[in-house]
């Protein structure tokens, strides 16, 4: 265990000077498994502001500590057919190898379970995933008949899901329609035929993919938008807008061909803000909405006051 008085940082900030060398993904990675404790209390949020007078304790080992009652807190919906839950930035949707269990999969689960006073764990079927670092809406089925209506109604494109994003530059409204593959030519994923020039028939594991973008505010040196998707592929709204010349603001991955200054974030600046739905089972068309959570409004913010 370690410990320190955090300064008047964020919680992953205090983390990282505890643990020199960690990385922002693992700092936030450590409070969402619960391993950091503020005054004796483990706390999730990692970008918490600390007042300097706290205790902060990391335990980097060994078992994790009870979580917060908070937990239910991740559910916005639940009925025998669906779960609709809020996913933290930091945290897995579900598991990417074996022994990866601080999931919102499991979480969830956990929730459910304290909210409905069972002992069984109940069965969650992943439909669709968010990026690890993105926050925001995810639909869970918890019958196998949800999971099909929900893919096809995915498969059919009349899945509303509507994210907020902060983007570098003067982004502009678009619809980007582009086929992404998983190596455009230098090991990164992105479109066909735009990295390099293309030859030939696009390869077969290309896949369509389509985002709408609505310039929601100018802000300095960035641009507040709406990005709508017909499509889900993966890491799908953060190639597109790179593509455009206005990667996230965050964004360490795509943003290589970007020359202008880089507007420092804990994470890349991308909410699932609105998710839409025809219900499995009674029909009824279904719409939930979250705000953005407390990093991206703290760096919207700061460049709204800049502009």
């Amino acid at each position: 265990m370690r410990e320190s008085s955090g300064g008047g940082a964020t919680l992953a900030a205090a983390v990282r000077e505890l643990l020199p060398g960690t990385s922002w993904s693992k700092a936030k990675e450590l409070c969402a498994q619960g391993r950091v404790l503020v005054d004796g209390e483990p706390v999730t949020d990692p970008a918490r502001r600390l007042t300097g007078e706290e205790r902060v304790e990391v335990r980097a080992g060994g078992p994790a500590p009870k979580r917060e009652p908070a937990l239910t807190d991740l559910i916005v919906h639940l009925d025998a057919e669906v779960a609709v839950v809020r996913k933290p930035a930091g945290l897995l949707t579900v598991p990417f190898e074996r022994d990866d269990r601080d999931t919102l999969l499991s979480l969830t689960r956990v929730a459910i379970r304290r909210i409905e006073g069972k002992k069984a764990s109940p069965t969650l079927r992943a439909v669709q995933r968010l990026d690890k670092e993105t926050s925001g809406l995810v639909v869970f089925a918890r019958t196998v008949h949800a999971q099909r209506h929900l893919q096809e109604q995915l498969g059919e494109h009349t899945v509303l899901r509507r994210y907020l994003a902060l983007a570098h530059g003067a982004a502009q409204d678009a619809v980007y329609e582009t086929l992404l593959v998983p190596d455009r030519g230098d090991g990164l994923r992105g479109s066909w035929g735009v990295f390099k020039p293309a030859r030939g028939e696009p390869p077969a594991e290309a896949r369509e993919a389509v985002t709408r973008v609505t310039v929601l505010e100018r802000l300095a040196g960035a641009t507040k938008v709406a990005c709508e998707l017909e499509t889900g592929r993966q890491h799908q709204i953060r190639i597109h807008l790179a593509e455009a010349g206005h990667p996230l603001v965050g964004e360490t991955v795509y943003i290589r061909d970007w020359k202008g200054p880089r507007i420092p974030a804990p994470r890349p600046m991308l909410h699932a803000a609105v998710l839409g739905f025809t219900h499995p089972r009674s029909g009824k068309r279904l719409r939930f909405e979250e705000p953005a959570p407390e990093d991206f409004a703290r760096v919207e913010g700061r460049l709204r006051r800049k502009d």
